[in-house]
C-alpha cells in the first residue's frame, strides 16, 4: 500500500518514517514538509538514510497526495483542517496525529485550542484512534484521530477503573511528565537544552488542551497537570482517583490485568515501571495501588510519547482500519540501556 506522510520533517513525522521503514505492507511514497521542502530525508535525519536514500520532502499540498492508499498527517494543531476536507472521501484512509479532530464537540475548540473549528461537520466522522478502548470502531475506518500522548497514558491507566466502578468519576487527578521531544522540532527558548536540563517544571496549569480529550476518552472529570522532565522521550502518568469503597479499591490491579490481558501492547505488572522501559517501542507499562489509609487508588502508565503516544499508535490504528494484523511493523521491546 502506498503511503503519504504530511509534516514528515517533524519529530512525529520522522518517527512515522522510522517505523514505516520496517512495515511489511505499507510503503512511504510521498513525504511533505513545510520549511524542509526540497531537502532530502537523509540530510535532515541521517538515521533514516539507509532506507529512504534520495527521497525528498515536497511542499505541503493536498493535491499531491492523490492515488495513495493512506495518508498520515503530523502537523501542528489547526493545520490539518487545511488538508482533511480535500482528502476525506478521496483517500481510503486519513490518520490525523494532531488535535484537530479528536474532540467531538466543536464548541470546545475555542476554549481549549484558541481557534474556531473550520469544518465541524467532519468531527462526527472521525474515529478516536486508541485501539485498546475503541477497537471495534477502528476496523474499516476511513478517518482516524490519533490520541494525544498524555491522553493515551492517562486513559489506559484510568478508563478500566472508571468503567468497572473502582474509582469515582469526579475529582480524578492526573499528574504526568513528558520528555522534551513532545514539544516538537521547532526551536524554542522554553525547550532549549540549558533550560530543560537538570530541571523539572509544571506548565499548562488548569487549562491544558488535553484535558477535555482525557475527559472524553475516560468518561470522567479530570484535573490535569503536565510536567516537563529532563529527558528526550517518555511519559509517566501518575493518576489519583478516590475508590468507590475499600472492596472496589482493592481490585484496582486485578481490573487492569483483566482489561489488558489480551492486549499486545499493554503490560500490567505489580511493579512500577519507568519510561526507560518503553523507550523506542509501542508498549505501555501499567500498574495500580490502593491506599486504604486515604481511600485513593493510584494508577500509573509509562510509555514512549513518540511511539505509543504518537506514531506507533497511529500505525496500530491504521493497521486495524486497513484490515492488516494490528501488531505488524510495531516494536514491543524497548531499548535498554
Amino acid at each position: 500500500m502506498q503511503i503519504g506522510v504530511v509534516g514528515a520533517s517533524g519529530y512525529l513525522g520522522a518517527e512515522l518514517l522510522r517505523l514505516l521503514a520496517g512495515h511489511p505492507a505499507l510503503k512511504v511514497a510521498v513525504v511533505q514538509a513545510d520549511s524542509s521542502a526540497g531537502a532530502r530525508v537523509s540530510d535532515l535525519y541521517p538515521n533514516l538514510a539507509p532506507f529512504y536514500g534520495e527521497l525528498v520532502f515536497s511542499p505541503l499540498d493536498a493535491g499531491g497526495l492523490g492515488g495513495l492508499d493512506a495518508v498520515f498527517i503530523a502537523l501542528p494543531s489547526g493545520r490539518s483542517q487545511d488538508f482533511v476536507p480535500t482528502l476525506a472521501g478521496t483517500i481510503p484512509l486519513v490518520v490525523d496525529l494532531g488535535g484537530d479532530f479528536r474532540l467531538k464537540d466543536a464548541s470546545l475548540y475555542p476554549i481549549w485550542y484558541g481557534f474556531e473549528h473550520r469544518v465541524p461537520e467532519l468531527l462526527g466522522r472521525f474515529v478516536y484512534g486508541l485501539p485498546e478502548l475503541f477497537r471495534p470502531e477502528l476496523v474499516g475506518a476511513s478517518l482516524i484521530a490519533a490520541p494525544g500522548c498524555y491522553v493515551t497514558a492517562a486513559a489506559l491507566a484510568l478508563a478500566p477503573l472508571v468503567k468497572e466502578g473502582v474509582i469515582e468519576s469526579t475529582g480524578i487527578v492526573v499528574d504526568a511528565a513528558s520528555g522534551s521531544s513532545g514539544a516538537g522540532r521547532s526551536p524554542s527558548a522554553s525547550f532549549h537544552h540549558p533550560v530543560v536540563n537538570e530541571s523539572f517544571s509544571a506548565y499548562g496549569l488548569i487549562n491544558h488542551r488535553h484535558t477535555p480529550e482525557m475527559e472524553q476518552a475516560i468518561g470522567a472529570q479530570i484535573l490535569f497537570t503536565p510536567h516537563l522532565a529532563p529527558m528526550t522521550r517518555g511519559i509517566l502518568a501518575t493518576c489519583y482517583g478516590r475508590a468507590v469503597d475499600s472492596d472496589a479499591g482493592s481490585r484496582a490491579l486485578d481490573v487492569l490485568e483483566s482489561a489488558y490481558r489480551d492486549e499486545p501492547f499493554v503490560q500490567v505488572s505489580a511493579a512500577a515501571r519507568s519510561t526507560r522501559d518503553t523507550y523506542g517501542c509501542n508498549t505501555v507499562q501499567v500498574t495500580a495501588r490502593y491506599d486504604a489509609r486515604t481511600g485513593y487508588v493510584v494508577s500509573l502508565a509509562a510509555l514512549d510519547n513518540l511511539v505509543k503516544g504518537g506514531a506507533g499508535q497511529a500505525i496500530q490504528a491504521a493497521n486495524l482500519a486497513l484490515g492488516l494484523e494490528e501488531t505488524i511493523g510495531l516494536p514491543t521491546v524497548g531499548l535498554v540501556p
